[in-house]
């Protein structure tokens, strides 16, 4: 028989398992992930209201509801919208059905079960966790004096350990029922050029393409959370580069055309850590001295540099973004399936792991 949580175990799951993501990405803000196949249902410009003569489309109505810009490309942001509201009503019925079956089987409530094995499990922040946080998180809090954010870092520092153990709990009651979720996710065909910079085996399972500027904060802070992702999935995952310079910084073409010059003397990806070490030092004379300093060959690199070698491979990454629906970067598609802004581990792991779970079960 189906659980049915209280209305105050509702309130404190919702407290404890919605986790406060700030995505932040350069560019336009963008959702979570992506989409292009067709929508089901009514079509978008079905009629649904009228005033006088004037007449209200569903399209028009999802759009306020969802809260979404009505000039987004491709009514793609849509389709997001509503998967990623879909997806959380599906979780959130998962996790309420988890809940219950197991104070059930222990002969207590919800509330008490999410007490037991969550709330008290929780040790409380510290107000030198707070500090180390402001310190370590400049973009986020843009100048702000500590004293002003203190009680709103302590409250997310609080909300991501309750939020934490109630996933772990989560997962450990996975393990103990089945659990298949059928819903699938909007993707884009999004190609990748064979000679492209890539992480991991074309073969691997999970086919990742990133979309990046050497310039934007966002990329540099998501680049160590790239090679740990190729790190930990080994074969299973390949991680394709591709630029998409933006308006806003100048120095960004040029350094892409430069990470092209290391990658035929077989340096990208040193290079590409490189440029992202040194945003602010992205002129010609730092690009030939980086090259110098990863040991590349410096004539060459020069004159591939200064020929503009690669100014069109940049050209042809913008325009295939631009198709695919980039307008910020980072932008990653996961099979498909786009993933915008500088993402955790954790928010990467989450989409791989149902991709590689997808994998095993069309064999």
């Amino acid at each position: 028989m189906a659980g049915i949580m209280t209305p105050g175990s509702r309130l404190l799951y919702g407290a404890i398992c919605v986790f406060v993501s700030v995505l932040a990405a350069c560019g336009r803000q963008s959702a979570s992930s992506t989409s292009a196949p067709a929508d089901t249902g009514p079509s978008r410009s079905q009629v649904v209201a009228r005033v006088a003569d004037r007449a209200i489309t569903l399209d028009e109505v999802d759009r306020r509801a969802l809260g979404l810009d009505a000039g987004a490309f491709s009514g793609a942001p849509l389709r997001l919208a509503l998967y990623d509201a879909r997806r959380r009503a599906i979780d959130e019925i998962v996790a309420e059905e988890l809940f219950a079956r197991e104070a059930k089987s222990h002969g207590i409530t919800p509330d008490a079960l999410v007490q037991q094995e969550v709330m008290s499990q929780v040790a409380p922040v510290q107000d030198a966790d707070v500090v180390a946080w402001y310190q370590q998180n400049p973009d986020r809090v843009k100048g702000i004096p500590l004293d002003e954010v203190r009680g709103q870092i302590h409250q997310f520092l609080q909300q991501q350990r309750m939020s934490r153990a109630s996933a772990a709990l989560i997962d450990r009651l996975k393990a103990k029922t089945k659990v298949e979720i059928t819903l699938d996710p909007p993707r884009v065909s999004v190609g990748v050029p064979d000679d492209a910079p890539a992480l991991g085996p074309a073969g691997a399972p999970v086919q990742i393409v990133e979309y990046s500027d050497f310039q934007c904060p966002y990329c540099a802070q998501v680049a160590p959370v790239v090679r740990r992702l190729a790190e930990h999935y080994g074969d299973q995952v390949r991680i394709a580069f591709r630029n998409f310079p933006l308006p806003n910084h100048p120095d960004a073409p040029k350094a892409a055309e430069a990470a092209h010059c290391a990658h035929v003397q077989g340096k990208f990806w040193e290079y590409h850590d490189r440029l992202f070490a040194n945003q602010k030092a992205l002129m010609p004379d730092d690009l030939k001295r980086y090259a110098a300093e990863l040991g590349l060959d410096q004539a060459k690199f020069a004159t591939c540099l200064d020929g503009g070698t690669f100014e069109g491979v940049v050209q042809v990454d913008l325009r295939d973004g631009r198709g695919a629906g980039v307008s910020a970067t980072p932008t990653f598609f996961v099979n498909g399936r786009l993933l915008s802004g500088a993402q955790s581990f954790e928010a990467f792991q989450r989409v791989i792991d149902e991709e590689l779970a997808r994998a095993d079960a069309a064999r």
